[in-house]
Order: structure tokens, then C-alpha cells, then sequence
């Protein structure tokens, strides 16, 4: 009686054990949990095995975000407790096993409004759910400063640092703990850039992201152009399948294709940008009004022709203190630059998958040479472009500009871009021939 008894109990332990096996077989597995905070939102993304069934929804008194997954077990060696908690809005976060599920609770500072999506894999991430809390109380938005009609307004320099967040962009070679990182990288360079900006009278830098969060690439665009900006710079630190390439470059938008393969395999590189930092269900080809207003208006000559022109100074002053990888302006398809009214430019100031150049780029001292060469080239582009009624443009007609030469330039060609003669030209400058270099400053006599 006894061994029929422990045969049948054995039977049961065996049979329950083998279910919980084959019920761990086909569960999903929670693998991480990662939080990053933008100034509208903060984003919560759980790593998953597979595409995950969920439910998403909030409590109150005290106020939390639930996230209850369907037939899912916590992946081995991961710990929802020492998952970081970022940014104001969230103060802690709680996950427990909830009948074939597990519940992830975030506790939260206020109500927030939860949005949540599924992303398909996307080097380098496996599946995602994304989880988007915004704030139920209306955001304070701040006032746009439109173009005034006094005189001696500033410029604004938009300087977009790009990827962000869940898009680390480029990785290099590792530096203590981590691996360096282009959205990181680029991020302390346009930090660098906007406090020379600022620091210069007449410029006002408008920084497109000011912390680790991403921003899609359509509404980087709008917050240039809803600032009025008069050029929007987007710097990057470009990567290549060989770590032997290096060097800096710098591209504007090409209605025609690309200028080259490398240009052409960049801009889809960086285009698919969206895909990696989370933008749920977007596609850069729809045709809707709002991308057909924004990003597709290539018709405006002037805009393109001014983007061309700041990336030739741009290329001078590079060239100063980096190797370049290529000694001219490369043209792609970057989503990034195509605004209609706004002229843009797109820099790689080296390519992070060189582990040589990589560490250039981590070095602080680097990153003050690059943005002190790209405000110099701003300078230089604006010294000729700079709009009627900014302090830029009163100066250079009260007593003349200064102005580098970039490739192709002639005195005649000049002289007729700035309303003068060659022969005052010379005269500033004390030039007896028409001989001028690239990279040459000359003077450029107000009247």
C-alpha cells in the first residue's frame, strides 16, 4: 500500500515539474527593464524573448503605471529590483509573478498617461515593448521666439546631437566599463558648440536634445524650423564595417541620390535611426500632409544652395584640426536635413569604429578642437548668409565681413555674391592678382 502511495505521489511531483518545464519552454522571458527621460515623457522599455500580449493601464492613491504580461517568467539572472529608475516622473518600480503572467508596477511621481507599443528587432536590440508615460496635465509650453521686425536680432544655430536613448548609434572601443558611444559623443560636442554659440554675440544656439532620450527624426526638423532657426547642424560620429576608415565628413541633403556608396549606405544607416530608438508604427514614406509640408519640399533652391555653402567652410575649418575622409561635401538622402526652408547640414567628425579615432573623440580636449572648428564654420557661413535684421548682418554692412575661401570660389564670384568689385577687394586685401587658396581669409569692404 505504501509503495502504490509514493509511486502515485512521485507520479504527480514528476508530472507537475515537467508542466512547469514545458510551460517555461513557450513562456516569454522579461530580460531587462531600461528607463530614459525626455522633457515631455519619460520611456520605459522592457526587453522581451518575444513580441509581447499585454496589458497596460494606471492606478490611483497612490498613483502607478501597471504593465501585466501575458505567459511570461523572468529571464535567467535578471532582477527587476536593481533595474535603474530615471528622471522625475518615476519613483520606483515593482514586478512579481501574477498567475501564468508577471506584473510590472511603476510607481509614479503624478498621473501620467501611458502609451504603449511593440518594436520588432532591430540590431542591436531583440524584441521591445515600449511604454511612453506623459504627463495627464497640460505641458507649459514655453513661447516660441518668432523673427522680430527690430534690427539686430540673433541668429539661431539649431545643433542637433544625434540618435539618443534607446539608439546608442555607433559604438567604440570599450573605456573602463563601457564601450565609448556616439549619442553620447556627439552630445558633449554640441554641448561644447552651443556654449561658443552663445557665448558670441549675435548667435543664440538651440540645442535639439539637451539629454539621453531620442527624438524622431521628422521632429527634429520641426523644432528647428518651429524655432526659426537659420541653420540646423546635425553632428554625428560615423562607423563603417572596416575599423581601418577614418575620418571627418560633411553632407547635405541630395535631391539626385548620393555622391557616392559610402554617402548612400550612411544616410540609410543613419535613417533607420527611428527604427532603433522606438518609433512606434512610423514610416519615413508615408506621404501624409505633414511629412509632405516638413520634409519633402525640395524645390527651394536657395535653401539647398545655402546648406552647400556651410558645408564647404565647414570642410575649411575641419580640415584644420581632424583628417578628413573626404575633402569635399557629400550629398545623401539624410532624413534629418530635408527641411524646406531651414538650411541644413549633416557632420561626421570621425568614425567611432576606428578604435584610434574612437578615443580622440572621448578625449575633452578633441571635442573643444572639433567645436571650436565647427564655430568657426558657422561664423563663416553666417559672416555671408546671415539674415536682414540680425546683428550679423548690420555688421558686415557697416564695416565689411570676414570671409574664407572654399573650394571653387573666384574674387569675380564673390564680388558679385556681396554686391562689390574685385578691384575693392584687392584693394582691402592688398591682392595684386586674381589668385586666391581655399581656406584664405579675406576681407570683404562694406558698400
Amino acid at each position: 500500500m505504501f509503495s502504490n502511495r509514493w509511486t502515485v505521489c512521485c507520479a504527480r511531483l514528476f508530472a507537475f515539474a515537467w508542466l512547469l518545464i514545458v510551460q517555461s519552454a513557450f513562456a516569454l522571458e522579461l530580460e531587462g527593464v531600461r528607463m530614459h527621460d525626455a522633457p515631455d515623457y519619460t520611456r520605459v522599455v522592457l526587453d522581451v524573448s518575444a513580441k509581447a500580449r499585454y496589458d497596460l493601464f494606471t492606478l490611483r492613491n497612490p498613483d502607478r503605471v501597471v504593465i501585466d504580461l501575458d505567459d511570461t517568467v523572468l529571464a535567467l539572472g535578471f532582477d527587476p529590483a536593481a533595474a535603474p529608475v530615471a528622471g522625475e516622473r518615476v519613483r520606483g518600480l515593482r514586478a512579481a509573478p501574477r498567475g501564468n503572467g508577471y506584473r510590472v508596477v511603476l510607481d509614479v511621481a503624478l498621473p501620467l498617461d501611458p502609451k504603449g507599443f511593440t518594436l520588432a528587432p532591430v540590431e542591436p536590440y531583440g524584441h521591445r515593448l515600449v511604454v511612453d508615460l506623459y504627463s495627464d496635465q497640460p505641458k507649459r509650453s514655453k513661447p516660441v521666439s518668432a523673427p522680430r521686425n527690430e534690427d539686430k536680432r540673433d541668429v539661431v544655430i539649431a545643433i542637433d546631437a544625434g540618435h539618443g536613448g534607446e539608439d546608442p548609434g555607433a559604438l567604440g572601443p570599450r573605456v573602463g566599463r563601457s564601450r565609448i558611444q556616439e549619442k553620447v559623443v556627439v552630445l558633449q560636442i554640441a554641448g561644447r558648440l552651443r556654449d561658443k554659440l552663445d557665448r558670441a554675440p549675435g548667435y543664440r544656439a538651440l540645442m535639439v536634445r539637451t539629454g539621453d532620450y531620442y527624438i524622431a527624426l521628422r521632429k527634429r526638423v520641426e523644432i528647428a524650423r518651429d524655432a526659426r532657426a537659420d541653420l540646423l547642424m546635425s553632428i554625428h560620429a560615423d562607423a563603417f564595417r572596416s575599423a581601418s576608415v577614418s575620418g571627418a565628413s560633411v553632407y547635405t541633403l541630395s535631391e539626385r541620390g548620393a555622391s557616392s556608396e559610402n554617402a548612400r549606405w550612411l544616410a540609410e544607416k543613419e535613417n533607420r535611426s527611428d527604427l532603433i530608438g522606438g518609433v512606434g508604427g512610423v514610416s519615413l514614406d508615408d506621404k501624409d500632409d505633414l511629412l509632405a509640408h516638413v520634409l519633402l519640399d525640395l524645390s527651394m533652391d536657395a535653401s539647398r544652395s545655402a546648406s552647400i555653402l556651410a558645408g564647404e567652410l565647414l570642410v575649411t575649418e575641419l580640415s584644420r584640426v581632424a583628417k578628413m575622409h573626404k575633402r569635399r561635401v557629400e550629398q545623401a538622402g539624410f532624413a534629418v536635413l530635408k527641411s524646406p526652408d531651414v538650411p541644413s547640414v549633416l557632420v561626421e567628425t570621425g568614425y567611432i569604429s576606428n578604435p584610434d579615432e574612437a578615443r580622440r573623440l572621448h578625449s575633452p580636449a578633441y571635442q573643444e578642437k572639433i567645436a571650436t572648428a565647427l564655430f568657426e564654420g558657422v561664423r563663416a557661413y553666417m559672416e555671408q548668409q546671415a539674415p536682414a535684421g540680425s546683428l550679423i548682418a548690420w555688421q558686415r554692412e557697416q564695416g565689411g565681413v570676414r570671409y574664407t575661401i572654399a573650394r571653387g570660389d573666384t574674387l569675380s564670384g564673390i564680388a558679385v555674391r556681396y554686391r562689390t568689385s574685385t578691384r575693392r577687394i584687392k584693394e582691402a586685401n592688398g591682392l595684386s592678382g586674381d589668385r586666391i587658396r581655399a581656406g584664405q581669409v579675406i576681407i570683404i569692404p562694406a558698400g
